[in-house]
């Protein structure tokens, strides 16, 4: 089974047309089984998706509507051209950048049984650009789950966030299948005592660390919106996107994708991609 997650930057990002273009190649290159995907927007203000562009979309409950410049619809077209078909949901949380309905998005080669949507974030109002949700999907009997954090030290801290996640996630740990968690976790593996220890102590294990083969895992090199009046981690960058698996799972790599080095890059996040022997 193979897995990436990335923050795509959608619609923000400059270059968006042609990285949308090189990142579908990327997939259809891959062809992961599961892609979690996050901040995958679209203009609010803009006019409705033609219905060819929701083939193999299963909508969550939040009620509104797919725009035509949706970034998971976009790349779900763009890979059926190319003879890859996904089952995808996507998920709105918020006013990114004040006109945008920013969101999450599972895709899956496997039909999506069920979708799951909850709120980790104190404040639940879709105006707040702070407010946070996590996207789950049934699929196979396994659950895959996509989020992205907010930072240690603020008022809704990350800490206040993991602590809503763990009941959410609290009641699929003993159901049996796989249980994975993806996604931006605005929090540096190499700080201690923050946000990455506190996943590590739930219990959760951190497949780049499982991998039997693994590079530097360093997802962000430069200072990005949100970090920019934070301190920006360790030097060589910092490693804030990962996968982690509640299961004993065989690891057999954790790469880096989408780093200008292996595959150029399409977002201000470079993607994880990580294969696990089934």
């Amino acid at each position: 089974m193979k897995i990436i997650t990335l923050n795509t930057h959608s619609l923000i990002e400059p270059g968006y047309e042609e990285k949308l273009q090189q990142f579908a190649s990327v997939i259809l290159t891959e062809q992961p089984d599961i892609l979690a995907l996050q901040e995958v927007n679209q203009t609010a203000l803009k006019e409705e998706a033609d219905i060819a562009l929701l083939k193999g979309y299963v909508p969550c409950q939040k009620a509104i509507s797919v725009k035509a410049d949706n970034h998971a619809a976009r790349l779900a077209s763009l890979l059926l051209k190319g003879d890859l078909s996904y089952s995808w949901t996507w998920l709105p949380i918020k006013m990114g950048y004040s006109r945008y309905d920013e969101g999450l998005a599972i895709f899956s080669r496997r039909p999506v049984e069920e979708t799951y949507e909850g709120l980790i974030s104190k404040d639940c109002a879709y105006t707040n650009w702070k407010t946070r949700k996590i996207l789950g999907i049934c699929t196979g009997g396994a659950w895959f789950y996509t989020i992205h954090m907010g930072w240690w030290e603020d008022h809704d801290s990350f800490a206040d966030q993991w602590a809503r996640t763990e009941q959410i996630l609290m009641a699929k740990k003993g159901l049996g299948g796989g249980l994975w968690l993806m996604g931006d976790f605005n929090s540096p593996a190499q700080v201690r005592g923050q946000g990455y220890d506190l996943v590590t102590a739930s219990g959760w294990k951190d497949t780049y660390l499982l991998a039997e083969e693994r590079d530097n895992g360093i997802t962000v090199e430069e200072t990005i919106d949100g970090w920019k009046e934070k301190e920006a981690g360790a030097p060589e960058g910092m490693r804030i996107d990962s996968i982690w698996t509640w299961g004993e799972e065989r690891i057999l790599s954790s790469r880096v994708i989408c780093n200008g080095s292996y595959y150029p890059k399409v977002s201000d996040h470079y993607g994880v991609m990580i294969e696990v022997h089934v």
